[in-house]
């Protein structure tokens, strides 16, 4: 049975119980409210904890002390936010150990995912250096054009105010991260809603933040319902940036009420694998068989769907049923040698099953997997799956490889740009020539080669085009999505101190 064992260190962040109640941080508080939700476990679907859900007023009280309070990290020298952040940093690499198992326990994830959920968080933190340098502005001399001689103009970056984070289910603790950090970075106030299916990893690296000094006011998280309590943050006139990961849909809808404020959205994606005749059969689906199922296939960036060319379609069917043997499913507490453990809910899983039956039944061939009892939905191969099939076009976001045969590259290019998403895709090619083809036609923000999509730290920068998104993420990308550019212009001609024009070389 999935149970929680939080240290002494995280006491005052839930009242002891035989269901542990967890609290929200407003305005440098831990603090109750009077509805909860029930945490389930997908891992036995027994409810492992009560999470707050504010209320209207609690919102009202997390936005105004925000603003109220979002000058004492702006005044902050950088270096000094700097060392905070990376105090934060090594405090948090201390529980390591106690995160992991309480990521484990409420989202499912197989120790080997949850630990480098961690892991990616601590190296994200460790390269803020890196977001830093993005804000250093730059000097215009103003004698390269006629009307602005005897100017000169300073182009700097300052914080935009108050960030919204609203962070998906499936990297709870490594998303959430990835928006505080470059936030307080730039100097802003953040208001963190970390998702309602596993919050509690995160509410610990909030503590970790309280105790090691962030200025009181400057860090809010809640919890709630995406309906009520999300809403209510998007449309607050003291919010002035969203950074939201997770569906497309809910995207649209962010975009839809959010007014004039600056939105990065992140959103959902249907990465295609192009495998060509000369690939690396064995790398590519190496590859393929990683980047579909790890996280139980619950990744923006997962493949989710493999085109191979029809002249080695067969020899490479082959080697994905190789490596599919590779993964082991099952309770992520069974040990450590589980690699594939349940989805989010029972409700995904079901969600997943649809897509699969519906593949089938147009054609399909099933050729592992398929099944599921309560979370824990198999690993699951379909190979020749037709173009018309539902898995061939929507996200799956669960552990399904889709095979699909394409002529050649040209018509492999076709399928995967007939999407409404641009997130990821890959090329698996030994050929130059192919590869730049490939890689210039695919319409998305990234086109790896011979390897699965993977955002990881975020040390390459990430984003989307159509339904997937817009803006960019990572190392030095993200900050300057959570600062605004002002130009300040001098005036030197009163003291002759600028270079004049004389317009006497022109033509």
């Amino acid at each position: 049975m999935a149970k929680l064992e939080l240290s002494e260190y995280f006491s005052e962040i839930y009242k002891i119980g035989d269901i542990p109640r967890f609290k929200v941080l407003i305005d440098g508080k831990w603090t109750d409210t009077k509805e909860t939700t029930d945490l389930i476990s997908p891992i036995d679907e027994k409810v492992v904890a009560q999470i707050s859900t504010v209320s209207a007023d609690q919102v009202k009280k997390a936005l105004n002390s925000a603003t109220l309070n979002k000058s004492k990290i702006r005044d902050m020298a950088a270096i000094d936010r700097l060392e905070l952040l990376n105090k934060a940093r090594q405090e948090l690499a201390k529980h390591k150990d106690e995160i992991v198992k309480v990521l484990m326990t409420e989202s499912g994830k197989a120790f080997r995912t949850a630990g480098g959920e961690i892991n990616a968080a601590l190296e994200r933190m460790r390269l803020g250096m890196e977001d830093s340098r993005k804000i250093m502005g730059e000097y215009m001399p103003g004698d390269w054009s006629s009307d602005t001689a005897q100017k000169a103009a300073l182009v700097i970056r300052e914080p935009i105010g108050v960030v919204l984070g609203i962070s998906p289910f499936n990297y709870p603790v490594y998303t959430s991260i990835a928006k505080v950090l470059p936030a307080l970075l730039a100097g802003n106030a953040v208001v963190i809603k970390p998702p309602s299916a596993d919050p509690l990893a995160f509410l610990m690296c909030a503590e970790i933040f309280r105790k090691t000094g962030l200025p009181s006011g400057t860090l809010q998280v809640v919890t709630g319902s995406g309906e009520e309590v999300g809403d209510l943050l998007i449309k607050s006139s003291d919010i002035n940036m969203i950074s939201f990961t997770g569906s497309t849909n809910v995207g649209k809808h962010i975009s839809s009420i959010a007014g004039l404020k600056k939105t990065h959205l992140e959103l959902g994606g249907k990465a295609a694998a192009v495998v060509l005749e000369d690939a690396d059969l064995d790398l590519a689906a190496k590859e393929c068989v990683r980047g579909s199922i790890e996280l139980a296939g619950q990744r923006c960036d997962a493949v989710s769907r493999i085109l191979v060319v029809e002249k080695v379609y067969n020899e490479f069917v082959i080697q994905i049923k190789s490596h599919l043997k590779d993964y082991k499913f099952g309770n992520p507490f069974d040990g450590e040698e589980i690699t594939v453990g349940p989805v989010i809910s029972i409700k995904a899983a079901k969600r997943i099953d649809e897509m699969v039956q519906d593949a089938i039944k147009r054609g399909a061939k099933l050729v592992a997997g398929g099944k599921y009892k309560d979370a824990y939905y198999e690993p699951t191969l379909l190979v020749d799956v037709p173009l018309n099939a539902e898995i061939a076009n929507e996200e799956t976001f669960g552990p399904v490889i889709t095979v699909i045969k394409v002529k050649d590259a040209e018509d492999a290019i076709k399928v995967a740009n007939n999407s409404n998403y641009g997130l990821d895709s890959c090329v698996f090619t030994e050929n130059f020539y192919k590869t730049w083809e490939v890689m210039k036609a695919l319409k998305a923000g990234n086109v790896t080669l011979n390897a699965a999509p993977s955002h990881g730290t975020a040390y390459f920068p990430f984003g989307g085009i159509k339904d997937s998104g817009q803006g960019k993420e990572g190392v030095g990308y993200s900050i300057e999505e959570m600062t605004v550019m002002k130009t300040m212009i001098f005036n030197l001609a009163p003291k002759n101190l600028g270079k004049k024009y004389t317009g006497e070389f022109k033509d």
